[in-house]
């Protein structure tokens, strides 16, 4: 059966109908920066989709187009906040690993941190597309580029190659978590430094302990 050239005319305009057009930029910054606005006014629990497409200047069917929920929103805003951009290469193992844990520290330590992440996180409990996308634009980006300065460290000789990454990652980020969790103890200017001290001095070559004036048995 011929299909009439009006009809394949029609049928192509609504396919193109379909695709929209091209996501604006704009908005999307816009809406993180109210979100991340609001969380620190109101905190996680008060924060609304009405709300947030009121002060970035859109509407709640533009951003239900964009985020599924509210949660989904503030993984979006975080991932914005704390980025995800790799563990810098500086040539110096101990340096690098206090820049990636720093970045992490200091994003913990706004108000956004303490009043928005625990609630998030056991909100990802019951939403696996949820837990999906927190750990894959937030998490693990961040753990792979700290993995990759860990390995870094191996091939110069600064840690030992028997290292296990996966505990080392898990040690290295696991105290601004658990503090900002709990908040049972600051997340202090020092904290990265600090941790990044005491797991090397477990885990370095004395290579590693000559070359930072350290002194450790092994």
């Amino acid at each position: 059966m011929n299909t009439p050239q009006g009809a394949d005319s029609s049928a192509a305009l609504t396919a193109q109908r379909s695709r929209g057009r091209p996501r604006d930029e704009r908005i999307d910054t816009a809406v993180r920066k109210a979100v991340m606005e609001i969380l620190n006014e109101v905190g996680y629990g008060r924060l609304t989709m009405e709300a947030v497409a009121a002060r970035a200047g859109t509407t709640k069917p533009t951003l239900r187009r964009r985020w599924r929920s509210r949660q989904h929103l503030v993984v979006s805003a975080l991932v914005q906040t704390m980025g995800s951009s790799p563990t810098p290469d500086t040539g110096c193992t101990h340096c690098d690993l206090i820049v990636g844990i720093r970045t992490l520290s200091h994003a913990f330590t706004t108000t956004i941190g303490r009043r928005a992440l625990p609630a998030l996180i056991a909100d990802l409990a019951d939403d696996p597309e949820l837990e999906s996308e927190f750990l894959g634009e937030l998490f693990h980006p961040r753990r792979a580029a700290t993995a990759a300065a860990l390995r870094r460290g191996i091939r110069r000789g600064d840690i030992r190659a028997d290292a296990d990454i996966d505990l080392l990652l898990d040690m290295l980020a696991s105290t601004a978590y658990y503090r900002v969790l709990f908040g049972h103890l600051p997340l202090t200017p020092t904290l990265a430094e600090d941790v990044v001290e005491v797991v090397l001095k477990g885990v370095a070559t004395p290579q590693w302990h000559v070359s930072h004036g350290s002194v450790h048995t092994l």
